[in-house]
């Protein structure tokens, strides 16, 4: 008995994989010593990491809360259960599904739920600020449906929601899809429902970036006003990398069967636990404090850049983020996306509305507050982030000036640790 080979289950990550060890220690010292404003990363908290990182990865559990395929599930049905009750308290919702493993999977259930393939549905322009699979003509939305697209004005770089109407009459869309992944102002979701109803469309919006804004009430909510609702748990809402799926309760089933089985088998149920950690801690005031302070911060920045003489598109923003148009100062994106990293600052370059530049170049960044904000930042912070970038922009080739400010961040690191 007992001659098998022994398990490595007490071996540290370090002792079993000094590979795996020394690069996750690398990027725990990368990310305590960036000043970090990509808009769509955030530091989760230490009880959401640990509930990420519990036994509850070793259990499969394809299927529901009390239907499951597996045995053993009692547990993980009451984490499951706990996830499912408290992100319906939080967001209002009849219904809720926490399985959905990222953004793109959610969106890709609720379209199956509500469309047949060949449908056709309105949605924003990647472009101008929307998502991929908002039906970028190489994601599975637009292989899938027959997307039409709509976009901002030109002259206010705000939602043209005059041209989104007349595109929906003349189109006849089976589903309006609203929400962006780079769009700094708010989303008027009643004048879309207006639109929805008066062309007989389902109406969804996609809030992965601005679910914790609406949560901390600085951007109107969607949920009452939509059929379905889908958002990732990473960013604004500061929990684990996933996603979950709102709906009204007569798509209940249909969502629920398009993320299992229609798309997914198991279930990552250590994340599922981590997103119920994550909702829990959003219910509480120091949780909605902290969004209307992300929102603060976005707005001092903005400020800040613009009084520098960058061009901020749309003139400012509502939200956590804001797009820098880098055409005055004649930089294309990738290029002051990498002279920012050697600054010490973390930015995505990002394509403008109307831009002419190719997306690999882009004309503009992209900044976003939420992983500053969780840090402690606020407005003096914000400021001085401001001035740097735009001193750092103006010394691209400046290798001594960018060592400097990447000096000066990493002391503005230094004094605002992760949580």
């Amino acid at each position: 008995m007992g001659a098998g080979v022994p398990a490595a289950g007490g071996l540290s990550l370090e002792q079993v994989d000094p590979d795996i060890f020394a690069a996750t220690q690398r990027e725990s010292r990368r990310q305590n010593d960036a000043i970090n404003l990509i808009a769509s990363e955030n530091y989760c908290s230490r009880a959401v990491r640990e509930a990420q990182g519990s036994v509850m990865t070793n259990k499969y559990a394809e299927g529901y809360p009390g239907k499951r395929w597996y045995n053993g599930c009692e547990f993980v049905d009451q984490a499951e259960q706990l996830a499912i009750d408290r992100a319906r308290e939080l967001f209002g919702a009849d219904h809720v599904n926490v399985q959905a493993h990222s953004g793109s999977g959610a969106n890709m259930a609720a379209y199956y739920a509500l469309l047949k393939d060949g449908d056709r549905m309105l949605a924003m322009d990647l472009a101008h600020g929307g998502h991929l699979t908002h039906g970028h003509r190489l994601n599975f939305s637009s292989r899938a449906f027959d997307v039409v697209a709509y976009g901002v004005d030109r002259e206010t770089e705000r939602i043209d929601y005059d041209t989104m109407h007349a595109l929906a009459v003349e189109h006849r869309p089976n589903l309006i899809v609203m929400g962006a992944s780079a769009y700094p102002r708010i989303i008027d979701f009643a004048r879309a429902r207006e639109i929805a109803d008066e062309v007989g469309a389902l109406l969804m919006a996609d809030i992965a970036h601005i679910a914790g804004v609406i949560i901390g009430g600085d951007h109107p909510d969607p949920v009452p006003l939509c059929d379905v609702v889908t958002s990732t748990t990473h960013k604004t809402l500061r929990g684990p990398r996933g996603a979950l799926v709102l709906c009204r309760e007569e798509h209940a089933k249909r969502i629920d069967r398009q993320i299992f089985p229609g798309i997914q088998g198991g279930p990552l149920m250590h994340t599922i636990a981590a997103k119920a950690v994550c909702f829990k801690e959003a219910m509480g005031s120091d949780y909605k404090e902290c969004q209307k302070q992300v929102v603060r911060n976005a707005k001092v920045m903005a400020d800040a850049l613009a009084s520098k003489g960058l061009r901020i598109v749309s003139g400012g923003t509502d939200n956590h983020l804001m797009l820098v148009d880098l055409t005055p100062i004649d930089l294309t994106g990738d290029v002051a996306a990498t002279t920012l990293e050697q600054a010490g600052i973390t930015v995505n370059k990002n394509a403008i509305p109307f831009d002419p530049k190719p997306p690999a170049k882009a004309s503009g960044v992209r900044l976003g507050t939420p992983a500053l904000t969780t840090r402690g930042m606020g407005a003096d912070e914000m400021t001085l982030v401001a001035d740097r970038i735009f001193d750092a922009l103006r010394h691209v080739d400046d290798e001594q000036r960018l060592s400097l400010i990447r000096s000066e961040m990493l002391e503005l690191a230094s004094a605002f640790p992760i949580p």
